[in-house]
């Protein structure tokens, strides 16, 4: 008999809600999220499609040669180059001229910055890749996902090394914009397919020196050169003092980018994330299951997400498994800071339940935990998730599989 998941049993010591809703643990800047374009020409108002036509014939006339981006030839008339040029566009809310400009601009910088072969490079970033900017998974609607960590430039050695001079920093900018082109290059450029990525960056321990330097050029950088790139910006881990930081920059900003920012103060980064990234797509040091060992080119088995009202006791109960078969598991809580066992209980009778796993205090750094069991007879897995001593509501996710004994009797 295959595995199979029996409902969750509830067992409840206190019936207290959380302080705080998914909804106030978030802070966002923006008063309303502007809806992300189609790309869609016959959506357009009849004045949006005349500036996209106007633009076409002034690019064309401007041009000694042809110009092209990621690949697409601006001037090729087709559904891909209208997909690049609606980015200019709505970026400069449809101001002809302006988006001209901007465009011009664009292609100049590209061409003298050599973007175009940019992701062929080594810049000798080998040990950041992974950890301070990296592309990793899909959200929900199948953006790429691109992750920023500048944390462990609190170091002062790390800092220096990279940052300890103009040169550095350019070099630096350099591959931060190589990531950002790997992640491009994903993209769709197709009237409703995928034409944006998802930036999450993660402020925890960020130094504020670094904030003030890097992080206006990058945002500056691309904002006026990968206009309509990004679908939301997500920040987490979000410290007291970057209310100030953000003033300095936000008025290099457009209130378009501004109205893709959400915010999660720290200790919220997994229930913010899940928010709009599946578990099993989400880094493990964020609360969820996708381990840098983990091969990009195949897509990650699908996890069941849950959540654990505070003074709740859950019992996960995995039925169905045959004697010598193996099961593996991964579950994760975000933030964890409550108890975690498992343990194996036979279907006969006379037999004892087997603690596979000790009752344990996770602690909210912890990662995803990940085992393996071989039965000696048929059973159920139990894994318990104990948040009886907290008020707070956590959220949560597991995945498993069950592999046969090929040995016969």
């Amino acid at each position: 008999m295959d595995a199979s998941l029996s409902p969750f049993d509830h067992q409840k010591t206190q019936n207290t809600e959380p302080k705080k809703s998914f909804i106030t643990s978030l802070i966002t800047l923006r008063s309303n999220n502007i809806k992300e374009d189609t790309y869609f020409v016959s959506e357009l108002k009849p004045t949006e499609q005349k500036s996209l036509q106007e633009l076409k014939e002034k690019l064309k006339a401007s041009s000694s040669k042809a110009s092209s981006m990621w690949g697409v030839s601006l001037l090729g008339g087709d559904d891909k180059a209208d997909v690049i040029l609606l980015k200019f566009l709505r970026a400069r809310d449809f101001k002809v001229a302006d988006s001209l400009r901007m465009l011009e601009k664009c292609l100049e910088w590209r061409e003298e910055f050599k973007a175009e072969k940019l992701t062929e490079e080594d810049l000798g970033f080998k040990d950041l890749e992974g950890k301070v900017a990296y592309m990793r998974g899909y959200d929900k609607e199948g953006h790429p996902v691109c992750y920023n960590a500048y944390g462990v430039f609190k170091e002062r050695e790390m800092y220096e090394r990279v940052f300890g001079d103009e040169e550095k920093l350019n070099k630096f900018l350099r591959w931060r914009v190589q990531v950002l082109e790997r992640g491009v290059k994903m993209l769709h450029f197709k009237p409703g397919g995928v034409n944006s990525i998802i930036q999450v960056t993660d402020l925890k321990d960020m130094p504020k020196r670094e904030l003030r330097v890097a992080s206006n050029q990058i945002l500056s950088l691309f904002q006026d050169n990968y206009p309509e790139m990004v679908a939301t910006k997500i920040f987490i881990n979000v410290p007291w003092y970057f209310s100030v930081i953000y003033s300095m920059f936000s008025p290099f900003l457009t209130h378009r980018t501004k109205s893709k920012f959400v915010m999660s103060k720290e200790g919220n980064a997994a229930e913010t994330l899940y928010k709009f990234i599946r578990p099993e797509d989400i880094p493990v040091q964020y609360g969820g299951l996708s381990r840098p060992t983990d091969s990009q080119n195949v897509p990650p088995k699908p996890a069941s997400e849950f959540s654990i009202k505070g003074g709740e006791k859950v019992n996960i109960q995995i039925e169905g498994i045959e004697g010598g078969a193996t099961i593996t598991w991964d579950i994760v809580v975000g933030g964890w800071d409550l108890e975690y066992s498992a343990e194996f209980v036979p279907n006969a009778e006379e037999s004892y339940a087997i603690v596979v796993e000790k009752p344990k205090k996770m602690k909210a750094s912890d990662e995803a935990v990940c085992n393996s069991f071989t039965t000696v007879e048929a059973g159920k897995l139990i894994l318990s998730v104990d948040n009886t001593l907290s008020r707070k509501k956590k959220v949560a996710a597991y995945r498993y599989t069950v592999r046969k004994s090929t040995t016969t009797a």
